[in-house]
């Protein structure tokens, strides 16, 4: 046993550490665009790469790891992250930064489906418990990582915030080459996707996760420049965002095991549906003090609809494709978040901040009315 717990801790790290670099990266943009003579285009560029590669990887792979592949899958994927962190530090050319960004969302994306699939067979009784778990270090992790990036950039400069990842990730080595992941007694086939987007639950599963990452592209796009174009220097800016990660690290555990005991689609219908009310208080509120009070309230909110709906995915998908009902939603949320960011920022630029919220509130109105339709079994 505490061998098992030593390996679910070193998961639990390593998809912190990964969330480091996430985070990471993502505070750096501005500065690797300075330091190589890269256009504002070349840096979306790079941050798509990441999207695309996560979609690829989770949509196409990870069914692998219902067959028995899932250990293997950590292990070529933490390869893979060490390796691309290892080439931004060498990196000098747009080309060089689009590809090895790609291989970081790919590595992780390999990664991701593996491990929810060995949290959640570990102790079916309390998954909910442990995705809450898993919510709190990737939160934790994405919220650390830009620290990190900020104290190394400016006393070692800029390539050694890649080593020092490298190096993080490397440390887990050892640990994650000892995990086991057993397969599915009935693994699935080439067609399990389209046998998952068949099934009403999963249907639900998509649904909800549609609605949730219309916040999650939204914010990305228009949140800091909101922010700014009401007056908010870039020290509140970035206290608004720890405001709204910090909840989700104490919460999401308790939510998580609720979520478990309440029924996962209850709990994300009421959840989001506090969300929405919140989208919509952001186009009507102009002060940035009185804008914190429904952000933090949506914190709260989506700390319990984030291990919410990870349950429901892994209700909807049953032990034998539990990693593959993970990739499939995972695979939906990045494509979401992508296009809604998008959009985001073209409604922001033509209509102003209420047509976002507005707009955004009424779309997640529309597919939680179809997660709560087609969602009888996770009720």
């Amino acid at each position: 046993m505490a061998s098992v717990d030593r390996q679910l801790i070193s998961i639990y790290l390593l998809t912190a550490t990964l969330m480091v670099s996430y985070g990471a990266i993502f505070s750096l943009l501005a500065e690797i665009r300075d330091s190589f003579g890269l256009t504002s285009a070349g840096i979306g560029f790079v941050g798509a790469a990441a999207f695309a590669s996560g979609f690829v990887a989770q949509l196409f792979l990870s069914r692998f790891a219902d067959s028995g592949y899932g250990s293997l899958m950590i292990q070529t994927g933490l390869v893979i992250c060490i390796a691309s962190t290892c080439w931004m530090a060498v990196a000098d050319s747009l080309p060089e930064w689009i590809l090895s960004r790609a291989a970081l969302g790919f590595g992780s994306g390999i990664v991701r489906p593996a491990i929810r699939r060995y949290i959640v067979i570990r102790d079916p009784a309390s998954a909910g418990r442990s995705l809450g778990v898993l919510t709190a270090y990737e939160t934790a992790g994405f919220l650390v990582g830009p620290v990190i990036a900020a104290i190394l950039n400016s006393t070692l400069g800029l390539t050694a915030n890649f080593i020092v990842l490298a190096i993080l990730l490397l440390i887990f080595t050892p640990f994650v080459f000892k995990i086991d992941i057993p397969s599915a007694p009935r693994p699935p086939g080439q067609g399990i996707l389209l046998e998952l987007i068949k099934r009403p639950a999963m249907q639900s599963c998509i649904a909800m996760g549609i609605a949730f990452w219309i916040t999650i592209g939204v914010f990305e796009a228009i949140w800091a420049v909101y922010m700014s174009d009401l007056g908010a220097s870039q020290v509140f800016i970035g206290l608004t965002m720890s405001l709204f990660g910090i909840p989700m690290i104490f919460i999401s555990p308790k939510a998580g095991e609720f979520a478990q005991k309440k029924g996962s689609l209850n709990v994300a219908v009421v959840s989001i549906g506090i969300a929405i009310c919140c989208m919509i208080s952001y186009g009507i509120l102009q002060h940035i003090w009185l804008l914190c009070i429904p952000l933090l309230i949506h914190a709260i909110a989506d700390a319990f609809t984030m291990p919410a709906t990870q349950l429901a995915v892994t209700q909807a998908s049953g032990e034998d494709a539990l990693a593959s009902g993970q990739g499939l939603y995972g695979a939906v949320s990045m494509a979401v978040g992508a296009v809604t960011a998008a959009v985001g920022g073209i409604l922001y630029q033509e209509g102003g901040a209420g047509s976002v919220w507005w707009t955004s509130g009424a779309a997640m109105i529309f597919f939680m009315m179809i997660a709560w339709w087609r969602g009888k079994e996770l009720r």
